[in-house]
């Protein structure tokens, strides 16, 4: 999964404005402790954290 997706796809579930205000506030253990930011930035894969985002905020299944 490219960046643009994953921004996009965090975007549709968060809208705009709280997208990014999620990966940078939000922790999960999931993540080893990490935000979204700090996971990406540390060389996860923008597909595998988006797979645990969906997980943790119990996003839909036709967002996924």
């Amino acid at each position: 999964m490219r960046l643009t997706v994953f921004w996009q796809r965090m975007v549709e579930h968060f809208g705009s404005g709280y997208a990014d205000t999620f990966a940078r506030d939000h922790v999960m253990t999931e993540l080893g402790g990490l935000t979204v930011h700090e996971a990406l930035d540390s060389g996860w894969e923008a597909k595998d954290v988006w797979r645990v985002v969906c997980t943790v905020m119990n996003v839909p299944g036709e967002r996924r």
